[in-house]
């Protein structure tokens, strides 16, 4: 489906997206009983939100510092060529790298790096720095790490 299409929901629709969004390990059963549907309604609602591509996976969400990365970065990327293959195979091998977003501006990249230390860090921004100029921010807190999409 094209970026600039929207998918038209009604407030079910929502009120299933706001549900999963809450806790993606609802049972169908549980989410009918929600927006005051039949399981086998909910079950086919979901379904057609999958196949639409409104609904994108299911996940876990893991604490980075339970499993020893206690630093966040953001890196800025300045990448010199449109030859973007270099980068792809950087981040393709490198999972302290989280997120890469292309976008506007002097910066090309935009970089969201998780470490075990400052050390980890250094290496981590090394290896980026050798694609282009970086600029690198490290994360004190983060007062909102996601948020429940609505429609827009």
């Amino acid at each position: 489906m094209p970026d600039n299409q929207r998918i038209a929901l009604d407030r079910t629709d929502e009120a299933l997206l706001q549900a999963l969004q809450r806790d993606g390990r609802m049972s169908t059963a549980d989410l009918a009983r929600a927006v005051s549907l039949s399981p086998s309604a909910t079950a086919d609602r979901l379904r057609r939100l999958v196949d639409s591509g409104v609904i994108t996976g299911y996940t876990a969400t893991v604490s980075a510092a339970a499993l020893g990365y206690s630093i966040t970065a953001f890196v800025r990327l300045a990448y010199p060529s449109g030859n973007y293959k270099p980068l792809h195979d950087l981040l393709d091998v490198t999972p302290e790298i989280v997120e890469a977003h292309h976008v506007t501006g002097d910066d090309c990249f935009i970089i969201k790096v998780l470490a075990r230390s400052m050390t980890d860090l250094e290496r981590l921004t090394g290896r980026i720095a050798t694609r282009g100029s970086i600029t690198t921010n490290v994360v004190y807190s983060s007062p909102l790490t996601g948020r429940n999409l609505a429609p827009a």
